[in-house]
């Protein structure tokens, strides 16, 4: 006895070229959109060599966690070039950065980016 019923079609596999060109297409637009940071550098002296004499007071200024001080003087940061500045001849003369008591990087960064907004050119960063 037949019920009239065709027999089943057999199923098509579904085609990945579709999927494959939105996979592209959403690459490809992320790439473009996708915002690429710029590097930021900040030039670093290498130190003074052996023959090379300091002149001048000494200019040691600590990075800690929370705090900056100069010369072992706590100092704000917003007044950090103000108290450097008598103590040196010229713009040009060495001031010496040095990172303690687990200072974050961040930290140390912003001590250089405000030292080198006042004009200060070398920056020593010494361990």
């Amino acid at each position: 006895m037949s019920l009239g019923l065709a027999p089943a079609a057999p199923r098509r596999k579904p085609s990945l070229t579709p999927m494959i060109d939105v996979v592209f297409l959403l690459l490809v637009f992320f790439m473009l959109a996708a915002r690429f940071g710029q590097d930021v550098t900040i030039p670093l002296g290498a130190g003074g060599g052996a023959g090379e004499a300091w002149s001048g007071p000494p200019r040691l200024v600590d990075i800690r966690l929370g705090t900056v001080a100069l010369n072992g003087v706590e100092t704000p940061l917003g007044d950090l070039a103000g108290a450097v500045r008598p103590l040196t001849e010229t713009l040009g003369d060495p001031v010496v950065l040095r990172a303690r008591d687990g200072a974050e990087l961040q930290r140390v960064i912003d001590v250089m980016e405000t030292l080198t907004a006042a004009g200060f050119d070398r920056l020593i960063l010494v361990e």
